[in-house]
């Protein structure tokens, strides 16, 4: 007999849940079922809320962290166990919105110029110039490289959305030369198992290793070459639109926090310079 766990995993991969997703809900939830000395039939919406209490204030859990222990449980009441609980008395945790960093052009390019490995530099080099996740990143497949319409197509990515992406004639010549040394068959960035995808865990290891060298100390990670994928793409003039479609977000709502990133001097002269200014403004 199936345990409850299973049958939500089997449920999550049923409705498109990424396998990150129903990895962190199984997490969650076990920890949950673990709380408890109940059958979870018998949990009550007291039960629950008593539990997000002492999950924050005992656990210490991020308000992130919150927000998905409250979605998990909330899929096993509605969707697994099909109990009228109707959680209607309970909101999940308020977020905040803090904004991400970014990393200028120039730290990119210390970056990726301190990674001597080749197949990690390369994907790297991809998530960048592409604005890809990292799991995007690590799934790609050769097929998915198209040098004549230069595209790159992402296949599954957040929500189980394919989107078309950009690839950079640098990025092409460098996966050319990648591909020539180690003959990539079906993954383009293949692990230990030629038939699996590289680990998400290596390449952020890499990443941070990368970033030590070139002297970087912003708390960054691998995603922050998404946001400054984006961010840069605005700040040469690129509309918000046409980056929602190559991030693949859901709504323009999401793309607008890179407003908030651009560099705030952007395309702007100084009312001061313009009164006061010895003419430099003019060619800006």
């Amino acid at each position: 007999m199936k345990s409850l766990v299973e049958k939500m995993q089997q449920d999550l991969a049923i409705q498109n849940y990424s396998s990150r997703t129903i990895e962190l809900y199984k997490w969650h939830i076990k920890a949950f079922l673990g709380h408890h000395s109940k059958a979870a039939e018998q949990i009550t919406e007291d039960d629950i809320r008593d539990y997000l209490y002492y999950a924050k204030t005992e656990k210490q859990y991020s308000s992130s962290n919150l927000a998905q222990s409250f979605s998990a449980i909330k899929f096993l009441f509605r969707e697994t166990l099909k109990m009228p609980l109707s959680l209607s008395a309970l909101k999940g945790p308020r977020r905040g919105r803090p904004l991400p960093l970014v990393l200028s052009k120039e730290e990119v390019k210390q970056v990726l110029g301190s990674i001597h490995n080749e197949k990690h530099r390369m994907l790297l080099q991809l998530i960048y110039s592409a604005g890809l996740r990292l799991n995007e990143g690590t799934h790609l497949k050769v097929v998915d490289i198209d040098s004549q319409r230069m595209t790159i197509h992402v296949r599954g990515g957040k929500g189980n959305k394919d989107r078309y992406t950009l690839l950079s004639k640098v990025a092409l010549e460098d996966l050319r030369a990648y591909w020539k040394r180690y003959r990539p068959r079906t993954w383009l960035f293949p692990g230990r198992q030629a038939d699996q995808p590289l680990g998400d865990s290596s390449i952020q290891k890499a990443f941070q290793r990368a970033r030590e060298k070139a002297g970087i100390r912003k708390e960054v990670t691998v995603h922050t070459l998404r946001h400054s994928f984006a961010t840069h793409l605005l700040e040469q003039g690129v509309n918000l639109f046409t980056i929602k479609e190559l991030l693949g977000h859901k709504t323009i709502k999401t793309t607008l926090i890179y407003l908030h990133l651009q560099h705030p001097g952007h395309q702007i002269v100084n009312p001061l310079d313009q009164l006061l200014g010895t003419g430099d403004e003019d060619e800006q």
